[in-house]
């Protein structure tokens, strides 16, 4: 009773700290690291001995899984070599410097235990990288890279902490050192590989959403059970099946299946992050009782915690400079190469985490000051949280680096759903038949360009209207919605429809509602002008050739629209002519219909901070 009590206040207490967070746009990690401390010093707190076990087979399988179906392969390809030699290249350096310092600062320990802590302390973590990234606004490169490298080192580093833990015991050969890494290595990707191609297979026949998220929930310990039998690498057979899973799971899923399981993995991802981050606070308590038990003094414990924490960030730096400069010094790496910058930013992006610290608990009872080994653990985790996490926004600041552009991802996202619903169009035109009824043809046909146009809406105000078509449709919609939704439960109150009827009914508004987007709103603005992407498309003849500005024929209105007696929602110009016009959003599309009378094939946005042209010929955005 005590035990299950006492997870469901770390439940509690984990999900309101993180709600409160996102609530007031704070750092979670910092703030639930910060509570995990404050709590486990509370009088009657129960003590947390974090068991590695909890961590390394209950809580780190699922989180790799979640992160690892999220990823991109194609972006993982690309970046194959820069996380190589980040996730095995940059351990291996942190952990022998990081070895020889601790053998040299710390008293009474060998260089096999020196190596072990190293090995303890050298992956960034997963967990907290991911957190910190995606909060501080990065550029998406360099996210992109330090997600798919957090996923790989954990792998790497358990390796070189089993190969120390065994150097403390008995002598270890370098051909047994390279024996372990490759049997981890392939050993778990070929485990990896066959579970996905499994999974795979089996899951293209179940069409039950309910049966597929349910096998999704036990993918990462199907992976991870049998690497380890065999002493692989479990951690790298689930990121591997996570991998291949989420790049073909619009191969082998449904939809209704895909959304399901997205919804339902995002909460253990987010129940377990945030978890890990206050059992890490709660550690501390503990690890100071055991100091108190060595003997060592405070001064002497400060220094020694201070100078593993100064080495590790330190070796990373190191590790990352050398790796910028052989890219500029390699004329074949060289089109890749890191700007200095960037190398800074993932150099202090090493922030450690609860890996570290379930790592540092497993070093055997008879490695010498083990105590004080873990509480070096301790604090080059909390270190890097305190130190590196809150500081990395003044660094972008600092370095002018700055996250994705809204504006841009607006419109590169507007002209790929508009490529999208040409594709669907044309398809419609392929499968249709003459006995298809022509008003079901034209439904289809106008929701689809619903579907565009509403992309298109998102990118700049109307100037003639409060709301913009979509927009206008989402409220009146949702208001229909809530009505539908009063009449059903009237019903279920009255007793006279069957309750799975009644269920059902409620299912299909429920989901029409969660179709309707209540975020995103056509009135969106933009902190900096919307400008066409600065990689512009290649090939396009009428971009390249047509003007950026021309002179509007009706400035600030559609002169068609005005006689016709119609409004607008946004102003489109002819870069050939001048002549302004409405876009497809509105009802008179003059733009749209100026092209197929003239000819003239780019067009741009007149509306106030855009700057984005349009080819109709082509259909590119530039």
């Amino acid at each position: 009773m005590h035990v299950a009590l006492e997870v469901v206040s770390l439940v509690v207490l984990t999900a309101l700290i993180a709600g409160l967070c996102r609530r007031y746009d704070a750092p979670a990690p910092l703030v639930l690291t910060i509570a995990g401390v404050a709590v486990s010093f509370i009088p009657g707190t129960p003590v947390f001995d974090l068991d590695p076990r909890v961590v390394l087979v209950g809580l780190l399988p699922p989180l790799l899984y979640a992160a690892a179906i999220r990823t991109s392969l194609v972006d993982f390809r690309a970046n194959a070599m820069p996380i190589a030699l980040l996730s095995v290249g940059a351990v291996a350096f942190s952990t022998l410097v990081i070895g020889v310092v601790s053998w040299a600062v710390i008293p009474a320990i060998s260089i096999a235990a020196g190596l072990a802590l190293g090995a303890v302390v050298a992956p960034p973590d997963a967990v907290a990288a991911a957190a910190i990234a995606r909060r501080v606004g990065m550029p998406r490169r360099i996210v992109t890279l330090l997600e798919d490298e957090s996923l790989v080192n954990d792998a790497a580093a358990l390796v070189a902490l089993n190969v120390t833990i065994a150097a403390l015991t008995r002598h270890v050969s370098p051909a047994e050192v390279g024996g372990r890494f490759l049997l981890a290595v392939a050993g778990g990707g070929l485990i990896g590989l066959a579970v996905a191609l499994a999974l795979g297979r089996i899951r293209k026949v179940i069409t039950d959403p309910v049966l597929d998220t349910s096998l999704s929930l036990t993918a990462p310990y199907l992976a991870f059970l049998p690497a380890e039998a065999i002493n692989s690498s479990g951690f790298l057979a689930v990121v591997v099946t996570g991998l291949l899973l989420g790049h073909r799971s619009h191969q082998i899923q449904s939809a209704a299946s895909r959304l399901s399981e997205n919804i339902n993995w995002r909460t253990v991802q987010f129940l377990l992050e945030n978890i890990v981050f206050v059992l890490i606070g709660l550690q501390l308590r503990s690890l100071l009782h055991g100091i108190d038990r060595s003997g060592t003094t405070a001064a002497r414990t400060v220094w020694i915690c201070l100078a593993v924490l100064g080495i590790t960030i330190a070796s990373r730096a190191l590790w990352v400079g050398a790796i910028a400069l052989t890219y500029r010094a390699v004329p074949a790496l060289r089109p890749d190469a890191w700007s200095w910058a960037s190398a800074a930013v993932v150099s202090w992006s090493g922030i450690r985490g609860v890996v570290t610290l379930a790592a540092a608990f497993l070093l055997p009872a008879q490695t010498p000051q083990r105590d004080l080994l873990r509480l070096v653990a301790f604090t080059v985790v909390a270190g890097t949280l305190l130190l590196q996490g809150p500081s990395l926004p003044a660094l972008l600041r600092r370095l002018r680096l700055t996250g994705p552009d809204p504006a841009e991802d607006a419109l590169r996202s507007a002209a790929l759903i508009h490529d999208a619903t040409q594709a669907g169009l044309q398809r419609l035109s392929e499968v249709c038949s003459d006995d298809d009824p022509v008003e079901v043809l034209d439904q289809l046909r106008h929701r689809a360009e619903l579907r565009s146009n509403a992309a298109w809406e998102r990118l700049g105000p109307a100037q003639s209207e409060r709301e913009t078509p979509t927009a206008t449709y989402r409220r009146l919609r949702l208001a229909m919605l809530d009505a539908e939704r009063s009449s059903i439960l009237v019903a279920r109150d009255a007793g006279q429809t069957d309750d799975e009827i009644l269920r059902s009914a409620l299912i299909a508004v429920d989901l029409e509602e969660s179709l309707l987007d209540r975020v995103e709103d056509a009135n969106t603005s933009f902190d900096e002008d919307l400008l066409a992407p600065r990689r512009g498309p290649s090939g396009c003849e009428h971009l390249i050739a047509a003007a950026r500005v021309a002179k509007p024929d009706t400035p600030g209105v559609c002169g068609d629209c005005i006689r016709e007696g119609l409004s607008w929602v946004h102003l489109r110009m002819c870069l050939s002519c001048g002549r302004v016009g409405c876009c497809d959003s509105s009802v008179g599309r003059h733009a749209d219909r100026h092209f197929h009378e003239t000819a003239h094939p780019v067009m741009r946005s007149i509306e106030p901070h855009e700057a984005w042209r349009w080819c109709y010929i082509d259909e590119l955005v530039g």
